[in-house]
Formats: structure tokens, C-alpha cells, sequence
């Protein structure tokens, strides 16, 4: 069976890990959980990546997409290829 990766977003800055992986396993084994932090003060972001098997994915995002979580209502989908943005400019 093959693994799903699911972008969410719109969580609160407080959420962690192991509160974002309950969430999930609701619908299904979890694999990994990544919420992505700012790489010069480390402060979450608001917005991470779950990966789960592909048909409890599916279920997980029917099941939480534009739902409470924390007081928020996050956003759940099937997470896109990042486009490459060239080096930054100063």
C-alpha cells in the first residue's frame, strides 16, 4: 500500500506532534508527522505535513479538512510538489 503526504495548515502556533498525530490516527495509521518551524527563530509556522497510508489520507482529509483543531480551522489536502524558487536575492 503506498503512503500519502497531506499538507495542513492554519494550525495554532501552540500545536505539536503528538496532538496533530491523535488527530489523524483517527482515521488511520500515521507514518510521520512534520510541522515546519522558521529556520532563524525556530517558532512554528502554522502549517505542517502528515503521511499516512493513501486510503486512510483520503478519509483524514474528508474528515478534518476545514474542521476545529485548537481553536482553528485548519486546512487538510494531499500536499504538492514544492516549485523550485531560484536562491534569494539581497
Amino acid at each position: 500500500m503506498s503512503n500519502k503526504r497531506l499538507y495542513v495548515g492554519n494550525l495554532p502556533f501552540d500545536a505539536t506532534n503528538e496532538a496533530v498525530r491523535t488527530a489523524f490516527e483517527a482515521f488511520g495509521t500515521v507514518h510521520d508527522v512534520s510541522l515546519v518551524t522558521d529556520r532563524d527563530t525556530g517558532r512554528p509556522r502554522g502549517f505542517g505535513f502528515v503521511e499516512m497510508d493513501a486510503q486512510s489520507a483520503t478519509a483524514a482529509i474528508e474528515g478534518l479538512n476545514e474542521k476545529d483543531f485548537g481553536g482553528r480551522t485548519i486546512t487538510v489536502n494531499e500536499a504538492r510538489e514544492r516549485n523550485s524558487r531560484g536562491g534569494r536575492r539581497y
